[in-house]
């Protein structure tokens, strides 16, 4: 790589850089808080991996199919590119351009099986020599339109490694260090990745080990949401920019309504929390309100407050448990076994949540035997429910109890439930079978 592309930071830029950093971490509205932090991007994870998952078994066994739509690529993806602003667009890349015959991972078997191989070489890696020597590997087949793109899903395998890709991240890179990184390469993407890790060590203090957020951090540059800082070292530039960076506050404080409006969001998904919380204790239940939400307040009031602080260690060491503990709301009975089951899905994605579920059904034992499952999600979701799990990787949801449970049934309902029900039967009587 030249030294255009690998550049260094100059001092006197550094420092700009870092009070930059400092008021990206203490801005609502951008992806440090809106994202890096939002307890749902935790949650996605082993979703996302599970989903990969699917992918790699699917083209080992020849079903993956020829077709981007409808396949178990486009479900993860898909539900990547949920996730909020910085993965908007990320299911571009995948979808099939027919003059371009591109990506060229539908219509060849062996680039499709060489797809598959670094999806899974991958998921077994350890190291970052390792994931490299796997990415060197396919780029080596050339593969017409697979490229850097494929990072965001390896982000998902091993994010201290691989850091999220788009041209936004990309733009906000040679922005703040003066390269000249260049999209579709994965010779530019790996060149990129080695400064992004010089940078994070940098302001490891501002940052994580985690790459989503310096990642986050360059595409707010890259984006258009703060200027970046001068590479020159005359003071009047560094004036100037402070000057620009006082501007873009202020114009980012006009985008902010959408920001508050999904902290609106994230209320009313802890709200429903609640809602299922005081009616599963109302009906005797136990209640485990998922682990990263417990401290999550509501009217002041932890979700947590009044609820199980450990799973029974028959569900805490069945196999899927990381999962089944991020699961929004289960109710268990005395005994110990799960009654009854609930993913709320505001504006997240509906995938997600359906992993989950799935691996507390699938879990084996007396888990679930006459558990009910509930997706709960507002009423105009109903259609994205269904069609979700229309999709082949949920084949098994026919199986199952599974039910749609609607904020307006559940809201009209549920204080009637609390003072005459006793068991599931008002519930299941409200919601919506999705066999």
């Amino acid at each position: 790589m030249s030294e255009a592309l690998l550049s260094s930071v100059p001092v006197p830029h550094a420092d700009l850089l870092r009070e930059l950093i400092r008021r990206w971490r203490d801005d609502p509205g951008a992806t440090y808080r809106s994202w890096f932090l939002w307890d749902e991007r935790l949650k996605n994870f082993r979703s996302i991996r599970r989903g990969l998952q699917v992918v790699v078994a699917e083209i080992e066994a020849g079903r993956f199919g020829v077709a981007y739509r409808g396949s178990s690529l486009e479900t993860v993806v898909h539900s990547i590119a949920e996730q909020r602003q910085i993965f908007k667009g990320a299911d571009h890349a995948w979808l099939w351009k027919p003059k371009l015959r591109i990506p060229d991972i539908y219509e060849s078997p062996e680039n499709q099986r060489a797809f598959g191989r670094l999806l899974d070489n991958c998921s077994c890696c350890d190291t970052a020599e390792e994931v490299i020597g796997h990415i060197r590997a396919i780029d080596q087949r050339k593969i017409k339109g697979l490229g850097p793109a494929a990072a965001n899903l390896l982000y998902f395998l091993h994010p201290t490694l691989i850091p999220p890709f788009n041209t936004a991240i990309v733009n906000g890179y040679n922005a703040v260090s003066g390269a000249k990184v260049k999209l579709g390469s994965w010779d530019h993407f790996l060149a990129m990745r080695a400064g992004i890790l010089d940078l994070n060590d940098c302001y490891r203090d501002l940052l994580s080990n985690d790459l989503g957020a310096i990642g986050g951090f360059l595409f707010d540059v890259g984006s258009g949401r703060y200027p970046a800082p001068p590479l020159d070292q005359e003071g009047s530039a560094a004036r100037d920019w402070l000057g620009q960076l006082e501007q873009a506050r202020a114009e980012a404080s006009r985008l902010d309504k959408a920001v508050a409006a999904q902290g609106e969001t994230d209320r009313t998904h802890a709200e429903i929390q609640a809602w299922l919380r005081d009616l599963g204790l109302a009906l005797g239940h136990d209640v485990w309100i998922a682990a990263n939400d417990r401290g999550r307040l509501h009217q002041g009031v932890p979700l947590g407050q009044g609820c199980l602080e450990r799973l029974p260690d028959a569900i805490a060491t069945s196999p899927g448990a990381d999962s089944i503990r991020l699961i929004d709301v289960l109710w268990l009975s005395k005994g110990g076994g799960v009654a009854a089951a609930f993913e709320v899905e505001h504006s997240t994605s509906i995938y997600s949540g359906i992993v989950r579920m799935l691996d507390l059904a699938l879990s084996g034992g007396d888990l679930h035997a006459t558990a009910g499952l509930f997706l709960v999600a507002p009423d105009a979701r109903e259609a994205d429910v269904r069609a979700q799990l229309r999709r082949p990787a949920f084949s098994r949801i026919a199986d199952l109890d599974f039910a749609y449970l609607s904020y307006g049934e559940l809201e009209r309902n549920k204080d009637a439930i609390a003072r005459f029900g006793s068991d599931l039967k008002a519930i299941r009587a409200i919601a919506s079978p999705l066999r």
